[in-house]
């Protein structure tokens, strides 16, 4: 069921404390994700007419199926934008499964720009908080480089990864001929393989 809030805070503006309704909103219809190893919690914000703004939570599973289904879910939901936290790499599958979607905009967003509210240690709260921020306009995007780039990286990495294991045997070989005996020096006794 989702949740309803007035955009109206009086309580927090007598106290002094900055009110969301004081904040523009950016976007109307935006989502957080909370990207996890096994999970990714989603929580999306929708703006309505009468000033409400309704909030719905939901948890997929990090398998490729879940993840089609997180993104039928931001369609269904009409999201056009998305923030989602860059956690190890882990964000990766979600990012390029979701940029996928035609029309929908990403936002990787580096965990060190985020500021963290104490207190918000719940994989629920923190998508809560990436959507809020990313509402209001307040995160700031990593870069991301289009896809035949990163593929291109992709193969570079393979490339530098092979190029170091053929210098590693080539290596280990020469090692293992330094070692063999020549015809100069002595033979050593054949080992006994019983």
């Amino acid at each position: 069921m989702p949740a309803r809030f007035r955009s109206d805070c009086p309580e927090r503006e007598r106290e002094g404390k900055p009110c969301a309704s004081s904040m523009r909103v950016v976007y109307e219809r935006c989502c957080g994700l909370d990207v996890h190893k096994r999970t990714v919690v989603a929580c999306v914000l929708l703006s309505q007419a009468d000033g409400t703004v309704t909030r719905e939570v939901r948890t997929f599973g990090a398998m490729t199926a879940d993840l089609l289904a997180l993104s039928d879910w931001l369609s269904a939901q009409q999201t056009t934008v998305v923030a989602m936290e860059s956690t190890g790499v882990y964000w990766k599958p979600v990012y390029q499964l979701l940029e996928e979607e035609e029309g929908r905009t990403l936002l990787l967003v580096n965990p060190e720009h985020l500021k963290r509210v104490p207190g918000r240690k719940t994989d629920v709260k923190d998508a809560e908080w990436l959507a809020d921020l990313l509402r209001h306009g307040l995160l700031r995007a990593s870069f991301i480089p289009p896809q035949p780039v990163r593929d291109l990286r992709e193969l570079v990495r393979y490339r530098k990864t092979l190029v170091q294991e053929r210098a590693e045997e080539v290596n280990r070989l020469r090692d293992g001929c330094s070692r063999a005996p020549t015809a100069s020096s002595p033979r050593s006794p054949p080992m006994s393989w019983a």
